[in-house]
């Protein structure tokens, strides 16, 4: 089993290959991979509760860790009571603390 951290930065609602990186998480976690995925910058935007896009509810149904970052959350004027259940708030520090796992694959979109 691996340890695979995705790191999303895009927008889901400009950036049309947000739908890919949903399909890589969720197959890495379909075959048994341990899967992170670290929302920050334009990325957090898909974590709200209303947003129009639900990839974060299906990833966490898939046993997915969704962690967003607290500082993007704030630039962008969202509230931690806006977010989707079960998504994580998380800063740059468990970011950094993630990414020198040992045996940890990161991947940055």
């Amino acid at each position: 089993m691996s340890k695979y951290l995705f790191i999303e930065s895009r927008d889901p609602f400009e950036s049309r290959d947000t739908d890919f990186i949903e399909q890589a998480v969720s197959a890495l976690r379909n075959q048994g991979d341990e899967v992170v995925m670290f929302l920050v910058q334009n990325g957090v935007l898909a974590a709200r509760k209303h947003g129009r896009t639900s990839y974060p509810g299906r990833l966490l149904g898939a046993g997915v860790t969704l962690l967003a970052d607290e500082f993007s959350l704030s630039e962008r004027g969202i509230q931690p009571a806006e977010l989707q259940p079960g998504i994580q708030l998380s800063g740059i520090e468990e970011l950094v603390d993630a990414l020198i796992q040992e045996k940890t694959k990161a991947i940055w979109h």
